[in-house]
């Protein structure tokens, strides 16, 4: 019994996402900053 020092295995999808956070969400926002642009000059 002394292998039980794991922490117990998470599947969770929010837990796995975060890690990347730091180059998700600027890449993100980068990508609707230029859909927004691209509207905005096609609207235009």
């Amino acid at each position: 019994m002394s292998g039980h020092n794991e922490p117990p295995k998470s599947d969770d999808v929010v837990e796995s996402i975060v890690p990347l956070m730091p180059i998700v969400l600027p890449v993100g926002g980068g990508i609707l900053i230029f859909l927004l642009a691209f509207i905005a000059v096609f609207m235009a």
